[in-house]
């Protein structure tokens, strides 16, 4: 079974106004979560965004989670995802066979 990953916006931050705008997101908050079902890890970050005057604008109350992902991902690139990606999958792997655990004292 593979890993699945789950892509979560904890925060906007925003220029009050901006190329005749209210509201305009500059930061995504983000966090990714993976599992393998029973092993979950997470990566968080922030990314930078920019509008450009004439693109096509969403006000901030209509904005939706899914739109918000794209837009991060986009800004990321397909590269910088496959390896955010492929970190979880190897501390998730780290959890299932550990290079060294810390059993309890014996006494």
């Amino acid at each position: 079974m593979s890993n699945t990953y789950t892509w979560v916006i904890d925060a906007l931050d925003c220029a009050p106004s901006a190329e005749g705008q209210t509201n305009v997101v500059n930061t995504i908050h983000w966090r990714v979560n993976g599992t393998d079902g029973t092993h979950n890890a997470t990566v968080y970050g922030t990314q930078g965004v920019a509008y450009t005057a004439g693109s096509p604008f969403t006000a901030f109350n209509s904005l939706t989670e899914a739109e918000v992902i794209g837009w991060l991902q986009s800004a990321m690139g397909a590269e910088k995802v496959a390896e955010l990606e492929a970190n979880l999958d190897a501390q998730i792997a780290a959890l299932i066979s550990p290079a060294k655990v810390t059993p309890a004292l014996p006494w």
